[in-house]
């Protein structure tokens, strides 16, 4: 057993990014980072109550910085060079495992270089992560950047308790198979004690995969490694539901509501999305089924408008810097065909909101369109059932995200048929208010019962041997 560590945490979450803003104050102070259903979003609730240290890369080049606290978590930074950044984040993970993942909407690219990075990368978080964990600590390694770091955490560290889990959908086998370092991957992900998925398909896949590649005994549930039991289960992330609900019905943000929806012109609907700017989440095939509406005079421009709200991702990469032309160009074809002065057909915001701006958004949206070609979860989904606190607002719900699974009540849609979008927008938008009300409250009752902290205690239960965390979990509520 390894010898306590200065500042060791019993918990330690490894995920490639720090939940921080990008630039830090020259005071020193920085705060933790909240992007619309991003992972720190999901993790803030459960780690602000739980002594523990996040290991992650704080966004610049060069050495890693020494930061503070924040919210009592400790950060701890890894450094990534410049060509780290290029061949393992803009590489491996977002050009080859990235489209993958996502039923290869885009088609993945497959370069040397960057799987020797993912390597040298993953090595180094798995180092960090043993440095400051203490003995029979709890490590919780997140994500398809770092699934390489549990194989190689359990070598450097076979004490720990150590959980894997991936945000994102697992492709099927024969996608899957395309990987030339499949095995390796596999292996990695192994190294944990516990490996969490979103949705049971996925874990299904993962155990077809471990005995077609591997030749190992596996169930949907517990496959044999060594001498060892890895366990597998589909865990569906969630949201602080009671925070949100509570940020939304404060008078500041119902006032700002009202103010959005009269600078909107006072329609009589809006239709609000928000995304990142990202080929999986169908804003190409929304702004096009949009588009045929307002041209078959189906939704006219003065009684309804779209808010589309597409925050910047990995505009290093160049298929995201693609799509952001191509959209533009849409919404400017949509605005200048359909709109009039003072009266654009789509609002287009490419900034990030703080938390009660989207929330005041989610309060103006009549409809919340959530259509992603392909997704592990979708926390925008959630978000905006929890911020519905009057129990009003239509949910169209892409069937391929994760959330279709929880959120049974939504408009749900197959995003790939453009007429089927086109109809069961409409069906959201016409939608009588006792039906509406209905939907929502069941959504609304679902979440409250299956929030964070469930998600947080389900898991780590499940991790936990000891049970202790999970008992300081249980108090937090």
């Amino acid at each position: 057993m390894p010898e306590m560590r200065p500042n060791s945490s019993s918990l330690v979450v490894v995920a490639n990014r720090l939940p921080i803003d990008d630039s830090v104050a020259p005071d020193g102070a920085c705060e933790w980072r909240r992007s619309p259903g991003g992972l720190g979003s999901a993790l803030h609730p459960l780690l602000r109550h739980t002594p523990a240290t996040w290991v992650g890369w704080a966004g610049g080049t060069g050495p890693a910085p020494r930061l503070p606290d924040i919210d009592g978590v400790r950060m701890h930074s890894v450094a990534l060079t410049a060509e780290d950044l290029r061949d393992h984040y803009e590489g491996f993970a977002n050009a080859t495992l990235w489209p993958l993942y996502h039923d290869a909407v885009e088609q993945p690219v497959y370069h040397r270089r960057w799987w020797e990075a993912y390597q040298r990368v993953n090595q180094r978080f798995a180092e960090a992560a043993a440095a400051v964990a203490e003995p029979g600590g709890l490590v919780w390694v997140q994500d398809y950047h770092l699934q390489l770091v549990p194989g190689l955490l359990r070598a450097l560290r076979p004490d720990l308790r150590i959980g894997f889990f991936l945000h994102v959908p697992f492709p099927p086998p024969e996608l899957f198979m395309q990987l030339p370092r499949r095995a390796e991957l596999l292996r990695g992900m192994l190294g944990a004690d516990l490996i969490g998925f979103q949705r049971a398909q996925a874990a299904h896949n993962f155990a077809q995969l471990v005995v077609k590649v591997l030749d190992l005994p596996a169930t949907d549930r517990r496959i044999g490694v060594d001498d060892r039991v890895v366990r597998v289960g589909a865990y569906p992330v969630s949201i602080d539901t009671a925070e949100l609900a509570a940020l939304a019905n404060r008078p500041d943000v119902t006032a700002r509501a009202r103010r959005l929806r009269h600078d909107l012109g006072d329609p009589q609907q809006v239709i609000l999305s928000v995304d990142r700017m990202d080929y999986t989440k169908g804003i190409e095939q929304r702004l096009k089924a949009y588009s045929e509406l307002l041209a078959s005079g189906d939704v006219k421009v003065r009684d309804t408008v779209l808010v589309q709200v597409a925050v910047p991702s990995r505009e290093r990469v160049g298929q995201y810097q693609i799509l952001r032309d191509r959209v533009e160009r849409e919404v400017g074809r949509i605005n200048g065909e359909f709109g009039r002065v003072g009266e654009p057909a789509i609002h287009y915001l490419t900034q990030p909101f703080d938390r009660a701006e989207l929330a005041a958004l989610y309060r103006v949206a009549d409809v919340m369109a959530v259509t992603p070609l392909r997704d592990g979860m979708n926390l925008v989904a959630k978000e905006y059932v929890a911020a519905r606190v009057d129990d009003t607002g239509a949910l169209l719900l892409s069937e391929f995200a994760g959330a279709a699974a929880e959120l049974k009540q939504a408009y749900l849609v197959n995003p790939h048929d453009l007429e089927g979008l086109k109809q069961v927008l409409l069906t959201a938008l016409r939608a009588g208010p006792d039906d509406v009300g209905d939907r929502m409250r069941a959504m609304r009752a679902h979440l409250h019962r299956h929030d964070i902290r469930a998600w947080a205690r389900s898991y780590l239960s499940a991790l936990d041997q000891t049970g202790s965390l999970v008992t300081r979990l249980g108090s937090t509520g």
